[in-house]
């Protein structure tokens, strides 16, 4: 045999061994997506199954959908029920059931104290979470939090990359805690200040900044404007020295734009997740435009 048959053999049967899988994600929306990028970069592989212009209440389980998640290692979503109507029924068409519970299923909202959480649950009521309002991803203490928990997880389940997450997750800490720092100085002036919202989305950002929600213009969470539950809200915004009538990027914009015809009060489009607007390309970049957006309002 030719004396360099058997080192090239060798060569050729250590490059047909395959590298080590990388851990695969499938991140329910966008923030968690984004958060998933600061805390892996690319030891990781993410799939993102909504977007900013889309209502995650309710999602529609695609074949493509079907298939992210049958692929996954790990199932990164908000919970406290928001997306009962879908993530279930992808886990069970996929057959991946270690993502439905145990370390394969990470639920952001449970990993933090969640506001407005009912004493009974009445679907009389419009679509209230019994675990309280999901929509955790507007508060960026909580977003601290929820990363240590997940950098916690994508630890437990690839410990070979271990130092790598938790190298990232300290530079993440160190740039948030920053700019949380900037954004309550710039938001200072929105301290007291009212508004009026279409969904009740709201209430975690609302409580940082130290915001006053003081109307809906869905009657209840999940239930259409009607006209007259918006005629009733005229007067309360007129008299309120209302600061602005709030919407999400996926929102109908037509409601908030009657009811700003009739008082006077901007309307003003936020973007709610990674993606709502060409400035929000990443989380920093999410509460850039949202205190920006705001605090353009105040002055």
């Amino acid at each position: 045999m030719n004396r360099f048959a058997i080192p090239l053999l060798l060569v050729a049967a250590f490059a047909a061994v395959p590298a080590q899988a990388k851990l695969r994600v499938f991140a329910c929306e966008p923030e968690w997506g984004s958060l998933l990028h600061e805390l892996a970069g690319d030891k990781i592989d993410v799939d993102v199954a909504t977007t900013a212009l889309q209502d995650v209440h309710v999602v529609e389980a695609k074949p493509s959908l079907i298939a992210k998640v049958r692929a996954a290692d790990l199932a990164v979503c908000t919970g406290a029920s928001l997306e009962i109507g879908w993530l279930p029924q992808l886990i069970r068409q996929s057959g991946n059931t270690k993502l439905a519970s145990g370390p394969g299923s990470f639920q952001a909202a449970m990993m933090v104290r969640r506001l407005e959480v009912p004493t009974a649950v009445d679907r009389a009521n419009g679509d209230v979470h019994p675990d309280g309002n999901p929509h955790v991803q507007m508060d960026p203490r909580r977003i601290l939090v929820i990363a240590k928990a997940l950098d916690a997880r994508l630890v437990q389940l690839d410990p070979a990359n271990a130092a790598t997450y938790q190298s990232r997750l300290a530079d993440f800490t160190t740039r948030w805690v920053a700019a949380m720092q900037r954004w309550k100085t710039e938001a200072a002036p929105l301290r007291g200040r009212k508004v009026v919202v279409h969904h009740v989305s709201w209430v975690y950002l609302w409580d940082w900044l130290g915001i006053n929600e003081i109307g809906a213009l869905e009657p209840k969470p999940a239930v259409p404007p009607t006209a007259a539950h918006m005629a009733s809200l005229i007067d309360i915004t007129k008299s309120s020295h209302t600061l602005a009538i709030v919407r999400a990027a996926y929102q109908d914009p037509k409601p908030a734009d009657w009811l700003s015809s009739r008082t006077g009060v901007p309307a003003v489009t936020l973007p709610f997740t990674v993606g709502g607007d060409a400035q929000s390309k990443d989380l920093f970049g999410l509460f850039d435009s949202t205190i920006g957006k705001l605090v353009a309002l105040a002055k």
